[in-house]
């Protein structure tokens, strides 16, 4: 019981040491920084797509029956004309015979009539039948020429439905798709059933993407587009926009259009149904000076407004006292802080609003907030340029490469609000910045 009395005692006394400590010298940084680099920057457009062929074509059939025979399979290439698959003839022949037989009976009955017409004139006129019998012959002649007419047409249908039992591939190209197999029985009822699907040439090929309506202003025909698919990840293919279609489409309350992408497939690693992950190239800049966009959506705090604009104060009161001095007269000047001494494009004074954006509203214009070099802090108005989704153009005389941005508070003070200048650590002192 002696020893954890002792022990509670010891660490009652070091926590009460150490929280009454004057601390390190060495100060907590209130801040969380980012770095500005120098690169190249690109703007884009994201999107995916679906890659296919430019050219397919759906190989149907417009009689029913029993696939008998198939002479392609899936990734063949065959060209126009080759047969393909044949379905059984059976019942087909049948009607063909059937229409012949008709055929042969009205031709028969067509001659009937014309030789009864015949044996009727002569009789007509000597009047020796009435012309109610000759006009009945003229009328089972006309009879029998549009049967023989009809039974003509009966025939070349069957004849040409027999013709479609051959399947044979209408275009020269790769079989990319095969629905029947040999014994399968199609019904061309209401629609031709999809037997095969042939891609004309899959050396070139599209992509089919979908953009959405905030952004397809930016597309426009021959713009330079690249993707990335699955298969190979690691490496980049390029197209062409070559049209942005009118008709959209509504997903989920979104409004999209389909933008139509060339690609070459030379080598054909490329297939019909990849995945595309495409980016629209829209805007792109070489060796500019590039910032988070972390620290363009970061607000100032009202303490750190208030630091600068007392060290302001402060350097405008030294300067009028010395011009007081060397005039011997002091005036009165009031005055409040504007913004810093710098000045923006356009010579407007940027204002010390929450959000820090540059005085006059303008959106490509934000405030940058840093320590210099002798840690203290200091805000300096920027232009901004083209952005990524990350990094944004950035250009400021007093902006260098590899300085460190604000682009956060760390500590937060006792009324919840985020205050750097607030003691919340007994290492962290007033003015260590």
């Amino acid at each position: 019981m002696k020893y954890l009395i002792i022990t509670v005692t010891v660490i009652v006394a070091g926590s009460f040491f150490w929280y009454f400590s004057p601390g390190s010298d060495e100060p907590i940084s209130p801040y969380r920084f980012v770095t500005l680099e120098q690169g190249n920057l690109e703007a884009v457009v994201a999107s995916t797509g679906t890659l296919d062929a430019v050219t397919t074509v759906q190989v149907g059939t417009q009689v029913s029956g029993i696939i008998s025979s198939i002479y392609v399979d899936f990734n063949d290439r065959v060209r126009v004309g080759q047969i393909i698959a044949r379905i059984d003839t059976t019942l087909l022949w049948s009607t063909v015979r059937d229409a012949e037989s008709n055929l042969e009976r009205n031709q028969a009955q067509l001659k009937q009539a014309q030789r009864e017409l015949e044996r009727l004139q002569p009789l007509y006129d000597q009047q020796f039948v009435t012309e109610v019998d000759f006009v009945r012959a003229q009328y089972d002649l006309d009879i029998a020429q549009a049967a023989t007419k009809s039974a003509e047409i009966s025939l070349d249908r069957a004849r040409q439905n027999l013709s479609y039992a051959t399947i044979v591939a209408p275009i020269s190209g790769t079989v990319i798709e095969r629905n029947v197999d040999v014994g399968q029985t199609v019904a061309a009822s209401f629609s031709a059933p999809q037997l095969f699907l042939i891609a004309d040439d899959l050396s070139t090929m599209e992509i089919l993407a979908s953009v959405d309506e905030s952004d397809i202003g930016k597309i426009q025909e021959g713009q330079f587009a690249r993707f990335t698919v699955q298969a190979y990840p690691d490496e980049m293919f390029e197209g062409t926009v070559r049209q942005v279609r009118l008709q959209s489409t509504v997903q989920e309350n979104v409004v999209n259009y389909t933008v139509v992408i060339d690609v070459a497939n030379p080598d054909g690693r490329l297939l019909p149904g990849m995945t595309a992950t495409v980016d629209f190239l829209i805007d792109s800049a070489s060796d500019v000076l590039k910032i988070p966009n972390a620290a363009l959506r970061f607000r100032a705090t009202p303490q750190m407004f208030e630091v600068i604009r007392a060290r302001r104060q402060a350097s405008s009161g030294d300067s009028e006292a010395r011009r007081e001095e060397a005039s011997g007269t002091r005036g009165a000047r009031g005055g409040s802080w504007s913004g810093g001494a710098n000045r923006g494009a356009g010579g407007g004074t940027w204002s010390g609003g929450g959000n820090g954006n540059f005085g006059g509203g303008r959106d490509n214009f934000a405030m940058i907030w840093y320590l210099n070099e002798n840690g203290d802090l200091m805000a300096t108005p920027a232009q901004t340029g083209i952005s990524d989704g990350q990094m944004t153009e950035i250009n400021s005389a007093g902006l260098q490469p590899d300085m460190e941005i604000i682009a956060g508070v760390t500590q937060v003070g006792d009324d919840g609000s985020n205050n750097p200048f607030q003691r919340t650590q007994r290492r962290w002192r007033p003015g260590g910045f």
